[in-house]
């Protein structure tokens, strides 16, 4: 039996991007002839909103052949892999985080492609456009990676965004008939299911850095339409929530409407590991920054501190 691809992603949660990728690069090797399958195990985080649910994009049910190949999409850090995933048989790595480039380039060479991009559905859509076979992809696929590009580039505000994904997410957007006010529909419905259930919201979106890095050690992030209006109305209930998660974190609340990230971070030395990557003011254990910043470029900001 020829080998399957199994194109899956992160242990910890299936945001949009990832969701995203693995269903639209499945869609596509399929189409050349190539045995994939989207899988993955993780939770779809809120990210991933009630409209783009009826959209019915489905993984794939997974038993583990011997000779499965894996190709990785939106992670590179091994140590975060959907458990299902054997290291050895990776043959693909898609990503735009930072810090594994070089694992993975003396590893797989040419097949991992890690780029300083607003989101990997792009790195997804350059694949398809450059097999000439854009104008197949389905609509479900097509929305999928315009909202992924759409989440991930903060509505084009971040600064890690580029013109391809511009492009990208105008060219697939078309193709998939998205509604112009499909901006605003998609982080209200983000921003309605965070508040329908806080805890879940904040679990769904965490990751956990080792003590001795430039981030804090708990690092939450959320993407909504009005950040000032969520904090506002949460913050007893966040603070005390992310307390309990260790004595080293903050919460990112990024704001589409302002164009700005609120940073939430109560413990003293969060806030100190936080003003080593950028000048910020606190105010009652709050700092905005303008325009606003993704926690993977706060990342890209404390490797830049201890560069290898």
């Amino acid at each position: 039996m020829s080998p399957i691809k199994v194109i899956t992603s992160g242990s910890a949660y299936l945001d949009i991007d990832a969701y995203a990728c693995c269903i639209a690069y499945a869609e596509l090797l399929n189409l050349q002839g190539i045995s994939a399958r989207a899988v993955s195990s993780a939770a779809a985080n809120r990210s991933v909103s009630p409209s783009v649910l009826s959209w019915r994009a489905t993984f794939h049910p997974y038993t583990p052949q011997a000779n499965d190949e894996f190709v990785l999409v939106d992670v590179s850090d091994y140590q975060h892999f959907d458990p299902l995933v054997v290291l050895e048989q990776v043959v693909e790595v898609i990503d735009h985080h930072p810090g594994f480039e070089r694992y993975w380039d003396e590893r797989l060479g040419s097949a991992a492609d890690i780029r300083p991009i607003g989101a990997a559905a792009t790195l997804i859509f350059q694949r398809w456009q450059a097999a000439g076979l854009l104008w197949r992809i389905s609509q479900q696929s097509a929305a999928l990676l315009a909202t992924a590009i759409l989440d991930n580039t903060l509505h084009f505000s971040g600064q890690m965004t580029t013109e391809l994904d511009v492009r990208a997410y105008d060219l697939l957007a078309r193709q998939a008939r998205l509604p112009a006010n499909w901006p605003e529909q998609y982080f209200l419905e983000c921003q309605a299911a965070i508040e329908s259930d806080l805890h879940a919201a904040l679990a769904a979106d965490l990751k956990r850095f080792k003590p001795d890095s430039n981030l804090p050690a708990v690092f939450a992030q959320m993407t909504v339409w009005d950040a000032d209006g969520l904090i506002r109305e949460q913050r007893n209930e966040i603070c005390q929530w992310m307390a309990g998660q260790g004595d080293d974190w903050v919460l990112n609340v990024i704001g589409i409407r302002d164009g700005q990230s609120c940073l939430l971070a109560g413990p003293m030395v969060s806030q100190q590991k936080l003003n080593s990557l950028l000048p910020l003011q606190w105010q009652s254990a709050m700092a905005v920054v303008k325009p606003s910043r993704l926690r993977k470029e706060l990342l890209q900001l404390g490797l830049n501190l201890n560069p290898a």
